[in-house]
């Protein structure tokens, strides 16, 4: 089974050398976005899976996510409006212990909504090991909180307006024509989604889920540009009990 590219920082001396580890833990996640593409290929028309297949390999080939930020960095700080309304700074939260830093698409992307769900689930676990979870998109607030709402989300989920965070994290790249044109047919305009004007090219963020240390500093980053690859909650579970360093 392929996972998300993962990188941990060297301060996790059990995971070893290599840049994909494996982890010991039930892949319920995994199962899930399985059937999502699975459902995708019957629902969608003839072709559209092998165009999207194309267009991630493009993406990888290009090494959109070699610029993302890597364990052992500090993260940016920010401060963005939540679901609510209410201003969440980084720092701030970090302050009060290490944070789970997700960047998500939106609320439209059925793989994302997947990962939340099962982030959700896992939060007693997370919150037992110290950490607040945060999750960003470049999307307005009101999708934001009618994403919260239909899932059941009881953390941050913070609206990133012209993906100017996830810009500085590395994540953002232009979405292809192809895949706008097939977007747009469906209904889906990314642009208004975001709040940007209708002739700026779209763009969207590498789905990217990190670990920082209260300090700021990256521990953990699970980076793909492969959006139906996401790593298990329980892989963030066991470092948050098992090796994240106090800063």
């Amino acid at each position: 089974m392929r996972v998300p590219l993962c990188f941990t920082s060297p301060a996790f001396a059990r995971i070893g050398s290599t840049d994909t580890p494996t982890w010991n833990c039930p892949m319920r996640l995994q199962r899930q976005l399985r059937t999502i593409r699975a459902q995708a290929g019957k629902s969608l028309p003839p072709g559209v899976l092998a165009m999207m297949d194309r267009v991630i390999a493009d993406l990888k080939a290009r090494g959109v996510e070699l610029g993302a930020l890597r364990p052992g960095l500090q993260a940016p700080d920010f401060a963005l409006p939540n679901q609510l309304g209410r201003t969440v700074s980084l720092y701030e939260t970090l302050e009060r212990g290490p944070v789970v830093l997700l960047f998500y698409r939106g609320e439209w992307c059925p793989y994302c909504c997947a990962q939340l769900r099962a982030m959700q689930m896992a939060l007693p676990q997370l919150t037992a090991g110290g950490a607040r979870l945060v999750a960003v998109s470049p999307e307005l607030p009101d999708h934001s909180l009618t994403l919260a709402e239909r899932n059941a989300l009881d953390f941050d989920i913070l609206s990133d307006s012209g993906a100017v965070v996830a810009r500085s994290y590395g994540l953002v790249f232009r979405v292809p024509d192809e895949l706008r044109d097939l977007y747009r047919d469906r209904g889906l305009d990314l642009n208004a989604r975001q709040g940007r004007p209708p002739g700026e090219p779209w763009q969207l963020p590498i789905p990217a889920t990190y670990l920082l240390s209260p300090s700021g500093v990256v521990r953990f980053a699970a980076i793909d540009a492969d959006f139906t690859q996401r790593p298990e909650p329980q892989a963030l579970v066991d470092l948050l009990h098992d090796r994240v360093p106090a800063s």
